[in-house]
């Protein structure tokens, strides 16, 4: 049963975060190499965006949205950062009821938006490589304004069941978070009641932001890849595949450890290497989006040089 008001049950009014050591020195090494981490992190999709915006070759569907996801990963990876390293350094690791709530949701609302995100760059992919010469008639500045609000929208909206859910749970027990920052999994291992009906709901909720996406992700590609052999030329078919090679690379990185997290029963939820595999998802990726985007892409490149006063330059 829900927890009502008036019921003589004590509630959880903060949390504590335990993080990854209690040893200050570790603790210390630590802190200096996720702050490098988020940084450059921060920096890598910081630069992206501005360079899109600055270079008006540049203003084009495809790096629309390459900026909208530079953007979810600089909010993504700010949502838990930030205080992990305020932890780090600090004797309180406590995090209030609120707090909780607030960095579940907008952590939640940052990671489906851009799992759905994935299946709309995707779909930008596919037009462009099946209906070349249609490509900005199908994909007009109206439709990716649409989409892209629409991610978002759905991001939200899902990410709100999910923590509505989560933390109307009666927490009236321990209130140790095996974890550096409020997931739901971590957060739902402390409840003191069954939470089968919530597993019910993360899957469903899973299903639309996982499942979905990535089935639409296959069939695009199917096409794309039947559309590439078509393709005569040696140098063609390597061009036409480069430009999918990065979306795929960081596809791969984003959804892999998420299947891995939200695609389980809580009873199998073991904290210490959940907390490694959110790690990677939340940090490492968020940093990898913008090197393998800016390693593989001509035009990122040429872009920055211009931006660094060098002009243009033949690649």
């Amino acid at each position: 049963m829900w927890m009502l008001p008036g019921q003589n049950q004590s509630w959880v009014s903060e949390f504590i975060l335990l993080g990854f050591s209690s040893d200050p020195t570790s603790n210390r090494i630590l802190f200096i190499i996720f702050l490098l981490l988020y940084l450059s992190s921060v920096l890598g999709n910081g630069l992206i965006i501005t360079l899109i915006g600055l270079d008006s070759h540049l203003h084009t569907p495809m790096y629309f949205f390459l900026s909208i996801l530079s953007l979810l990963d600089m909010g993504y990876v700010t949502t838990t950062i930030p205080q992990m390293l305020v932890h780090l350094i600090s004797s309180s690791k406590t995090i209030s009821f609120a707090g909780c709530w607030l960095q579940m949701f907008v952590f939640g609302a940052m990671g489906l938006t851009e799992g759905i995100f994935f299946a709309v760059m995707a779909y930008d992919r596919y037009v462009a490589i099946c209906h070349p010469l249609r490509y900005t008639v199908i994909l007009t500045w109206d439709l990716c304004m649409r989409l892209a609000a629409g991610t978002w929208a759905c991001g939200f909206f899902l990410s709100l069941i999910h923590t509505f859910f989560t933390m109307r749970l009666p927490y009236c027990g321990p209130n140790i978070i095996n974890h550096y920052f409020c997931e739901g999994p971590s957060v739902r291992s402390l409840a003191c009641m069954d939470i089968h009906l919530i597993e019910i709901v993360d899957l469903i909720i899973t299903t639309c932001v996982i499942v979905a996406p990535l089935s639409l992700i296959l069939a695009s590609y199917i096409h794309i890849a039947k559309a590439i052999l078509k393709i005569k030329s040696i140098q063609g078919r390597c061009k036409a595949f480069s430009t999918c090679a990065s979306h795929l690379t960081v596809v791969t990185f984003f959804y892999a450890p998420a299947i891995y997290i939200y695609m389980r029963p809580n009873s199998s939820y073991t904290p210490e290497h959940d907390r490694q595999v959110s790690i990677f998802y939340n940090v490492f990726t968020t940093l990898l989006n913008p090197v393998v985007y800016s390693l593989r892409n001509k035009d990122i490149k040429v872009a920055f040089l211009k931006v660094m006063g060098h002009g243009r330059v033949a690649w």
